[in-house]
């Protein structure tokens, strides 16, 4: 998967932005409502990676059957993985990854 096409994939849920709040080289993505990160793209020792949120016993078991997973690189390794985008790990696979921190950093639904 290239840059572009992980940007526009994560921009394909609703309500979301991207930002760059680091520089060149750390593309952030954001929900609209609360401005949480859901995913952070960057390249790492040549490769593309992205950091995504993630339920811990998740964290650890999907590390633990993906070699491409790894703790998350400058982030709560208990919260966050390092997805390393080579091609090895299926877009299904990814997008299931996605669409779980997506959901975890969402904005809470007011109970009025």
């Amino acid at each position: 998967m290239t840059l572009n096409e992980i940007i526009d994939y994560c921009l394909s849920y609703p309500d979301t932005y991207k930002d760059y709040p680091f520089g060149e080289g750390w593309t952030v993505m954001r929900h609209k409502g609360n401005k949480k990160l859901f995913a952070l793209i960057f390249n790492l020792d040549g490769h593309l990676c992205i950091n995504l949120k993630c339920e811990p016993e998740r964290a650890n078991f999907l590390r633990s059957i993906y070699k491409e997973v790894k703790p998350g690189y400058h982030m709560n390794k208990d919260h966050w993985n390092t997805i390393i985008l080579d091609g090895a790990l299926s877009k299904e696979t990814l997008g299931d990854m996605v669409q779980h921190s997506f959901e975890l950093t969402k904005p809470k639904k007011s109970h009025s």
